[in-house]
């Protein structure tokens, strides 16, 4: 029996939603009494993998093949289902994520396991398994019972505090089988915004909405951003005004976002923008509305004008460095 985390790579690099997922997964490991291995698919290097022991793992399993470099769902399913048989895994653990949640339900139903997604602690080994989930976006918990032999876990963004240590892990080749079945589906072409920080991976994030009164004004947004070294987002009607890309759009039908800091300019507060952003772990609104809904749920308040605000904020930040 052992731990099997599934770790997403960008450019490479293992992202910081699966460093969370493997150090999740070392905590299991130690309450369980056994070891922690890594899977990672694609393009990368034993170099970039081998960090994935600062965080707990004990070993890491690279699946090269470069027919993998596309991120195929049905193949990913199959390479981790196949890991899942060489390691004797019994919990798989994984960040949730639109890939993530693409690949565990699959995994899930191939190996007939339990499945739990938005997972926010540990697991209580009290009674069985018991874990603890996130649900209506973020404004209740359920306690879940795992019953199949096969468990998989999907930890939800920023949820984990982890601990880094100096550990490094050995990085082994793995060659599953692959059949033409797996690449039934093809990947054609992706595109990706590049030379920003990635809004779903970021800590910080400086979001905006109709009151910067159009495109043009977002140099302000963008200084902030920079300065602080936040990814920038935007509300839902600014993205379907094609004030700002659709990849920034945060919310219910958006991007849902976990950082540390959610800065919130100029936006009123929908449910739907809430939706995607309360798991935030301090937000911060900035409004020249008093009764802006926003403020019921921020941990800090300005009332002003985004306009005044915001150089007067990006001059301080840069002073104090």
């Amino acid at each position: 029996m052992s731990v099997l985390v599934f770790a997403e790579l960008d450019n490479g690099s293992i992202k910081k939603s699966s460093l969370e997922a493997i150090y999740y997964g070392s905590e299991v490991a130690k309450a369980k009494g056994t070891s922690t291995t890594v899977l990672a698919i694609g393009e990368s290097n034993s170099d970039a993998l081998a960090i994935a022991g600062k965080f707990g793992a004990n070993k890491v399993l690279w699946a090269s093949d470069t027919r993998l470099n596309s991120a195929s769902i049905q193949a990913y399913s199959s390479v981790l289902a196949e890991a899942v048989g060489a390691t004797s895994a019994e919990f798989i653990i994984l960040a949730k994520s639109s890939l993530g949640d693409a690949v565990s339900a699959r995994v899930s139903a191939k190996l007939k396991a339990s499945i739990v997604s938005n997972v926010v602690d540990l697991p209580d080994f009290s009674n069985g398994v018991t874990v603890k989930r996130s649900i209506y976006t973020g404004k209740a918990f359920a306690s879940v019972v795992l019953t199949a032999d096969k468990k998989v876990i999907a930890i939800k963004k920023n949820a984990v505090n982890v601990v880094e240590g100096d550990g490094s892990a050995s990085v082994e080749s793995f060659a599953p089988a692959l059949n033409d079945a797996d690449f039934a589906v093809k990947v054609t072409g992706t595109h990706k915004a590049s030379g920003q920080v990635s809004l779903p991976e970021a800590d910080l994030v400086v979001s905006a909405g109709r009151g910067l009164k159009g495109p043009e004004n977002w140099g302000i947004v963008e200084d902030l951003a920079n300065a602080l070294g936040a990814a920038t987002a935007c509300s839902k009607p600014v993205s379907d005004l094609d004030w700002r890309p659709h990849h920034e759009h945060v919310g219910q039908t958006g991007i849902k976002v976990s950082p540390n800091l959610y800065i919130a300019c100029g936006i009123s507060g929908a449910i739907q923008h809430l939706a995607g952003v309360n798991s935030s772990k301090v937000i911060v609104v900035i409004n020249k509305d008093p009764e802006a809904p926003f403020f019921k749920a921020a941990d800090y308040g300005i009332v002003g004008d985004v306009f005044d605000v915001l150089p007067r904020l990006t001059k301080a930040i840069q002073a104090s460095k």
